[in-house]
Order: structure tokens, then C-alpha cells, then sequence
């Protein structure tokens, strides 16, 4: 069965005012809009026709579909035009101790300095479907870093005194801590103020944003903390895949989101929201390396795949050209969401079909085993993980 499901963009501060608006090709609405979710996630569940939440409709409807009562993983259409915090978020098993800790304290579970709203993991990965797409992701080589703050002159020295351990994950781990501990204020003020005057070849880019991030959050140690990340511009197709413990912070563009179906954040700065520092430090992953950039792997018949070997969620893509459909193998509870044309999506066992649009999205039950793919234009589907992807025989 097909459901069509919809959802009213969450208007968080750092949202673009025209990119959503301009995929849907409708008027902008004037507000910031950052995220339209297509889910059951309770945060923001996802609308069907008859105006029940798709939770409820799995529950009453559902179920003998072989839906599953709560889905695995959320999909999101993000639409960045300032920077979204930086943020590490823990492993299964970290989240599940966590948040019996913090039940057992007695911290509801909407207060601002609750750290664990859910007992889950949240793995994601973000693919960019504008032009580019900037983010923030891993720490870098901590080689390059120490250039970098060599570029700050004497403003810089504290900070090198600290990435001088011959151990770079323990470097970076007492420097991120240090810079969020509250001592390092004057060293932060400093460096920022330096980075602004900082003339270099190789980091010109990533001086420039640091400028940006402090004119939007001055005086934030997070500012600070994004000089030792690496900073990546994806072009359209690429995607970013952030596991545990890794921070990240996606800063301009627009992009399919998937993730695992959680919403613990541990914030490392760039917000005026809680920041937890001792349980950052507990679930960072603080190892330096690139970018984890995730390109699509072609699997024939227009269908592409991106590679993460989470088993809450695999991510597909359907490139639907005129007279050439597309045939997809489902696993498991699915859901698709238009980015570009017009696609016809047919189930082969009912016969269903819906025309889906630019940021209209689809609910698959699992009974339905392969979808039919027709017209022009691009589909990204969202299905549990661990499954190998491929057109239908």
C-alpha cells in the first residue's frame, strides 16, 4: 500500500527562508523553514490524508502490513542557512545508560538541560541536493591544525601548547575540553580576534568562516572548536555520514537527511542551548581524519546507494529518466520523497501509484516488495539498513 504523508516545515532559527519553498515551487512563506520531517517520530510526526499522524495510522491501520510499530529511522528534507550547532551524538549503548540515568534522577524529559530524550543511537547522514551543501565534520589532521593556529601568531600559542601531544586524539580531546570549560575565555576572545587578521594561503576558507561564525556567535568557544574540524563543501549527490561520537555542525545549503529515529544531541557550541561538557567528552569520538564524505555506488537501472552498514537505515537513489522506468527490490518498511521532475511510484503487488513532486514523500508498507519508478526526475528512498540494494529482476 502507498500512503501519501506531508508535514509543516519546523521553523528553528537557523532555517532558510526560500529553499524549501523553492523545491516545492511554491511562494516562500516568509518564516524560517529548516526541517519538514517524514516519519512517527512524536517530535514532529509526519500528516496522512485523513489528518492522522502516521504513527497512528501504523497502529490502527498498519499493522497488518507488517508495519512496525515505531519505524527505525527518520527521513528529512534540512535546509541550512546559518549554521546548526556543533553536535556529537552517542552510541546505542551510551544513550541507553544515559537516559536510565537521567530517568532515574527524575529529569523530565523536556527540560532544557535533559541530555537523553530517547534510549536510542543516532547515526546520520545528510546528502545535498542544492548546488552545495557546507558542513563541518570530523576533526581534521591534527598536522593541519597545528598550521592553522600557527597562522594566529602569538594570539594562537595557548591553543598550540595544547595539540602538541604526540597522542592527537588525547590532544584534541584536552583542547576541546579546555576550550569548553569556561577557563579559556581570554584565549578564545583572542583567537578569534586574531583569526580575523590572519592572512594564509592554505586556510583562507576556513579563516573566513571563522570570521562568519563570530560575527553570529561572538565570544562562543564553539567558535573556536570548528577551527579544528574539518570543513567540506559538498557538491549535489555527495553526502556526509556522521557516526557516533563524531561532531559535526551542517552550516548552508539543502539536503535529504536520514537518521536513525532518536533525538539526543550532545551540543559542543555555536548555540545558546544547554551544553553538556563532561558527557560531550564521554561519547567524542576525538580521533582526527577526513571528512567522512559518502559517495553514491551505482547498483544499475538508475538506482545508486549510500554505503553506511547502519542497520537502522539504508538510503537509495532512483534517477528516473523519460522511457527508461526503474524497478526497486524493497526491504522492509520504506519511505520516498521526490527531489527533482515528476515520478510516477507504483507498487507491483497492489497496483497503488502516486505522481510524487518535488518535497512530496510516500509511506511503503512492507508488504509491498518492489516499487515501479516511471517519468522524469529523482527519488530518495529510505528503507531499514544492512541491505543490498537492487533493481528489480
Amino acid at each position: 500500500m502507498l500512503v501519501p504523508i506531508a508535514n509543516t516545515p519546523r521553523d528553528y532559527d537557523w532555517g532558510s527562508t526560500t529553499l524549501l519553498a523553492d523545491l516545492e515551487g511554491r511562494r516562500p512563506s516568509g518564516r524560517p523553514e529548516a526541517e519538514i520531517w517524514f516519519g512517527d517520530h512524536e517530535g514532529s510526526p509526519a500528516i496522512v490524508p485523513d489528518g492522522r499522524s502516521l504513527g497512528a495510522w501504523i497502529t490502527s491501520e498498519g499493522a497488518g502490513s507488517g508495519a512496525p510499530p515505531r519505524l527505525p529511522y527518520l527521513l528529512k528534507l534540512l535546509a541550512a542557512a546559518s549554521p546548526l550547532s556543533i553536535q556529537a551524538h552517542p552510541s546505542k549503548s551510551q544513550a541507553i545508560e544515559g537516559y536510565a540515568r537521567e530517568e532515574a534522577a527524575g529529569v523530565p524529559r523536556d527540560a532544557a538541560d535533559r541530555t537523553y530524550r530517547d534510549d536510542n543511537h543516532k547515526p546520520e547522514l545528510i546528502v545535498a541536493i542544492s548546488d552545495t551543501f557546507t558542513a563541518l565534520a570530523g576533526l581534521r589532521e591534527i598536522d593541519a591544525t597545528r598550521r592553522l593556529v600557527a597562522e594566529l601568531g602569538p594570539a594562537g600559542n595557548g591553543l598550540a601548547t595544547r595539540l602538541e601531544d604526540t597522542d592527537a586524539a588525547a590532544a584534541l580531546r584536552n583542547t576541546i575540553s579546555w576550550l569548553l570549560s569556561g577557563e579559556a575565555q581570554r584565549d578564545v576572545d583572542g583567537i578569534i580576534a586574531a583569526a580575523a587578521e590572519a592572512d594564509s594561503t592554505e586556510f583562507s576558507v576556513e579563516l573566513s568562516l571563522i570570521g562568519r561564525l563570530a560575527a553570529a556567535y561572538p565570544g562562543d568557544p564553539g567558535v573556536v572548536v570548528a577551527m579544528l574540524m574539518n570543513l567540506v563543501t559538498l557538491t549535489r549527490g555527495e553526502g556526509v555520514f556522521v557516526p557516533a561520537g563524531v561532531l559535526h555542525a551542517y552550516l548552508e545549503g539543502l539536503g535529504v537527511e536520514l537518521m536513525a529515529a532518536s533525538d539526543n544531541v550532545l551540543r559542543g557550541g555555536l548555540t545558546p542551548k544547554h551544553i553538556d561538557v563532561g558527557e560531550l567528552l564521554r561519547v567524542l569520538d576525538s580521533t582526527p581524519g577526513p571528512a567522512p564524505v559518502v559517495r553514491p555506488e551505482d547498483v544499475g537501472g538508475g538506482i545508486s546507494r549510500y554505503p553506511t552498514d547502519i542497520s537502522d537505515f539504508a538510503l537509495l537513489r532512483v534517477t528516473v529518466e523519460p522511457h527508461r522506468p526503474s524497478w526497486l527490490s524493497l526491504a522492509g518498511v520504506t519511505i520516498a520523497v521526490a527531489t527533482e521532475g515528476r515520478v510516477e511510484v507504483r507498487t507491483h503487488r497492489s497496483g497503488d501509484g502516486i505522481e510524487l513532486t518535488p518535497g512530496r514523500a510516500v509511506f511503503v508498507t512492507p508488504d509491498e516488495m518492489e516499487l515501479h519508478f516511471s517519468g522524469s526526475g529523482q527519488v530518495f528512498v529510505a528503507q531499514p539498513g544492512a541491505t543490498t540494494a537492487a533493481p528489480a529482476s
